[in-house]
């Protein structure tokens, strides 16, 4: 699959005659069966404007903000988007994929449409594997409109968020519905729930840290499992992704046999006044070296794929911050990516869900 181009653009012109159809009808595409994974997103490039378009399409997300349009978009764009886009862009510039011109989140998610492709159509050839962008390119939209032009009558959309969110999972299938209303003959639709305790992403995310470990020439006197945050009232008002969080904590931590002291949970990327989930990252690791506690490793396992929160915000600004309030040691583990565990969680995932398509 070059560039942005997946199976549906390769197969859309394997088309024949319906049986039993007049002579005079014209060809059909061979009907198939699409799997659609589905990311936050990226901008195109890290210049202004790139990331003024796209911090606007994901801040005016009414999933993601939920504060009154009449309160909200005046300090957007007036205050919020005159400034943002500029420390944004020089955060993206740190880990940008210079060689491709792209962030690393759309490099990592075409990887892993490319290797789960390869999986499921070894004996499934009428599988259609894509990727898409909540915000930014390649749109959803786009690429929903190219699987059902391709013959794409059955469709499996997989956000790939393992802890249900409405700012993450929600979004990204409420944009895939709202494309779906528009077409005139829409395919049928199953959707991914969240895996947040599924044995084989837990122990695909344990098997990752004790690797990673065990190639450290020291030993972290503490794990702290950052998930991006949310405000707090999400919980009372009914999201379980608080919950989840924690959830996988506990089995991540009993898959390694650890005692509880040995693992913390924190919450990342609060924006706003209001309260979010705590405790907050940034302000855990100023605080652990004061307690001493000076030798650490942080992993993120809500992200499918390494970006900006995890490989700028962390690994970059959090190694930083943790350096100068007196730590000595900081590793952070790298997501599951596109290795060969999470691609297999990633098959086995889509098969249940494909049961009695395939």
């Amino acid at each position: 699959m070059p560039s942005e181009t997946a199976a549906a653009t390769e197969l859309a012109e394997e088309t024949a005659r319906p049986a039993a159809a007049p002579e005079d009808h014209p060809p059909l595409p061979k009907e198939r069966i699409g799997v659609l994974l589905l990311n936050l997103g990226t901008p195109d490039a890290t210049d202004y404007w790139s990331m003024r378009r796209y911090l606007n399409e994901f801040l005016s997300d009414r999933r993601v903000i939920d504060y009154s349009p009449l309160y909200w978009q005046p300090l957007l764009q007036l205050v919020i988007l005159s400034k943002r886009p500029f420390t944004s862009g020089r955060g993206y510039r740190k880990i940008w994929n210079r060689e491709r011109d792209e962030s690393p989140l759309k490099t990592i998610t075409r990887s892993q449409c490319e290797k789960l492709a390869a999986r499921l159509r070894r004996d499934h050839p009428e599988i259609l594997v894509d990727w898409a962008m909540r915000y930014g390119n390649p749109p959803i939209a786009t690429v929903l409109e190219r699987m059902v032009a391709a013959g794409a009558r059955r469709l499996l959309l997989m956000a790939l968020y393992p802890q249900y969110a409405a700012p993450s999972t929600a979004t990204a299938y409420d944009k895939a519905f709202a494309a779906l209303q528009r077409m005139k003959w829409q395919p049928a639709v199953r959707t991914l729930p969240s895996y947040h305790d599924h044995p084989g992403y837990i122990a695909a995310v344990a098997d990752s840290i004790r690797d990673h470990l065990a190639d450290l020439d020291f030993t972290p006197q503490l794990l702290i499992m950052s998930f991006h945050g949310m405000p707090e009232r999400c919980l009372a008002e009914g999201d379980p992704y608080a919950c989840q969080c924690h959830k996988t904590a506990r089995l991540v931590r009993e898959a390694l046999g650890w005692p509880e002291e040995r693992l913390m949970v924190c919450f990342q990327s609060r924006f706003g006044s209001e309260e979010w989930l705590k405790p907050y990252l940034d302000e855990t690791l100023e605080r652990l070296p004061k307690e001493g506690i000076t030798k650490i490793a942080t992993v993120s396992p809500a992200f499918a794929a390494d970006c900006l929160e995890t490989l700028e915000e962390i690994a970059v600004e959090g190694r930083r911050s943790f350096l100068e309030a007196g730590g000595e040691k900081f590793t952070y583990i790298p997501c599951l990516n596109d290795g060969d565990r999470h691609i297999a969680l990633l098959e086995e995932l889509a098969r249940r869900e494909l049961a009695g398509w395939i």
